[in-house]
């Protein structure tokens, strides 16, 4: 058997301090993309939503104390009723040593994934190649077994459920706790990492070298594109790239020039080159981030997106009366969606203007979270049709868009129109548009 040293020990049972209490408020448990997966796999497992909200008041009032994270397994002392704590733990299926090291492979492929995880990121594309090579990096529902020492049999008990709610938080700061669940540690993981790149390296300067071949004649060596093919040595290193200016270039002044064309508005054409000046430096900036390698491809906009955005970027009497007349839209029609656009794009748009019926069961979840988030668990009634909830004898409209959050709406006469940015959180959403 092998004896375990101290720090291989420490590297696999990490302890965290409890939350402090934060009784009254609405920001979500998890803000990372891997710490909402979470949740879901705690949710949608759940056989009883009120037990979830129960927990979600118990992690918020800092009932769970001291977090333990070890190979497979959270657990903490959760008070509830009685004077001792109750000891709630959630088990986590650990990854088989050949998961592991198809896993370990993944990463090792690319210098991005190892920078992202110690950056404090999981990078969804590694996630979804490990769920497609059958790696199970995220919990799916079912996948996590809660138990606890109290007398309740739920699935899970409040005070399992406060437990996984507060592991969110750990997941938010830290994906290695998210390793560690499935079974490894930190420094484990990154010696492992550091002698496969050095492993790869070396296989990698060992083909060079056979493949190399004779020497390069001497005509080509003078061609640098020819030396690096020829030799299959690595291609000389790109240049830096541009730095991001200070504000979008100015187009050409077209308006007292000549033009060669007939019939060419040249008002119309400066605007629509200041208009992809600004969008190649927006391009820029997104290439430039630091999560660029997260920027998913922007989806092609209808042509009545591309107006709408286009009016929300040069608001100008002019631009807003020729795309009314060209769509056949109402100036008020055009300036809602104009609003709606710059509270999240063409996302926002659909929800102004499309109406869906979203699962019941997210519509339940949210429900319950909006009252047991409320401050005295009474949030204001609600009319419920299709995505919208309405507020009874207030003119509020809360609308679920497609991608998940919650649009904020007033009644300006017999219109609703957009009255704020969205927010996953139904609470946070209503709270600021009852109380602006």
């Amino acid at each position: 058997m092998t004896r375990r040293t101290r720090s291989e020990d420490q590297d696999t049972v990490r302890t965290f301090e409890a939350f402090p209490p934060a009784k009254g408020s609405r920001a979500p448990f998890a803000e990372s993309w891997w710490g909402r997966e979470w949740l879901r796999a705690l949710e949608e497992s759940s056989l009883d939503s009120g037990r979830l909200q129960r927990g979600r008041t118990y992690a918020r009032g800092g009932a769970v104390d001291r977090v333990t994270i070890n190979r497979g397994t959270a657990a903490a002392p959760v008070h509830g009723s009685r004077r001792t704590p109750y000891r709630s733990t959630v088990r986590v299926e650990q990854l088989t040593d050949r998961q592991w090291d198809r896993l370990l492979d993944m990463i090792a492929e690319r210098a991005a994934n190892i920078a992202a995880l110690l950056d404090g990121e999981m990078p969804a594309g590694l996630a979804d190649d490990a769920a497609a090579a059958g790696v199970p990096m995220l919990p799916g529902p079912r996948d996590l077994d809660p138990e606890c020492s109290c007398p309740d049999w739920g699935y899970p008990c409040k005070h399992a459920a406060a437990l996984c709610y507060q592991v969110a938080r750990l997941l938010d700061r830290d994906p290695f706790v998210l390793l560690l669940l499935r079974g490894r540690g930190e420094r484990e993981l990154m010696d492992e990492l550091g002698r496969r790149n050095t492993a790869r390296a070396a296989a990698e300067a060992a083909a060079d070298a056979v493949s190399a071949g004779p020497a390069i004649p001497q005509a080509r060596a003078a061609d640098p594109a020819g030396l690096a093919f020829a030799s299959r040595t690595e291609l000389p290193p790109l240049p830096p790239p541009p730095p991001l200016p200070d504000r979008p270039g100015r187009g050409p002044t077209l308006v007292d020039s000549a033009l060669p064309e007939p019939g060419v508005d040249p008002a119309a054409l400066e605007l629509l080159a200041a208009d992809a000046a600004t969008r190649a430096r927006h391009l820029l900036a997104a290439a430039l981030g630091d999560r660029h390698a997260d920027n998913i491809p922007p989806v092609p906009l209808t042509e009545w997106q591309d107006a709408v955005r286009f009016a929300a970027a040069h608001p100008t009497p002019e631009v807003l009366a020729r795309i009314c007349s060209n769509c056949g839209r109402t100036p008020g029609e055009l300036a809602a969606a104009t609003h709606a656009w710059r509270h999240g794009g063409a996302a926002s748009l659909d929800v102004l203007e499309n109406d869906w019926t979203p699962p019941v069961a997210r519509l339940e979840r949210d429900r319950e979270a909006l009252r047991a988030d409320w401050p005295d668990g009474k949030p204001p009634r609600l009319r419920a049709w299709r995505n919208r909830w309405t507020v009874e004898g207030r003119a509020a409209q809360l609308r679920l868009g497609r991608d998940g959050l919650w649009y904020p709406y007033t009644k300006d006469g017999t219109t609703w129109r957009p009255a704020g940015p969205p927010d996953a959180d139904p609470a946070i959403v209503l709270s600021a548009l009852l109380d602006p």
